[in-house]
């Protein structure tokens, strides 16, 4: 029977980059944009993008996105369930 490779998406070019905020973080980013965590876009805890960073239940997730044709960056975050 033939082995199953684990592949790491993170690596790939068209993954952006994602990490966990600190609690601190965390509130900062709520308090800044005025939202509670339910309000916030979710992201599966099983995403392959963060299966790494030791997600739990109401971690807040920042995603960096880089635009390919400017070079521009742009953060989005998510709230992992």
């Amino acid at each position: 029977m033939a082995e199953k490779k684990e592949i790491n998406v993170r690596k790939h070019f068209l993954v952006p980059e994602h990490r966990k905020l600190t609690e601190e973080e965390k509130q900062e980013i709520l308090k800044k944009y005025r939202v509670t965590e339910k309000e916030m876009p979710k992201i599966n805890r099983k995403d392959p993008a963060i299966k790494n960073l030791d997600v739990k239940e109401g971690d807040l997730i920042e995603i960096k996105r880089k635009v390919l044709t400017t070079g521009e960056t742009y953060l989005y975050y998510r709230v992992a369930v």
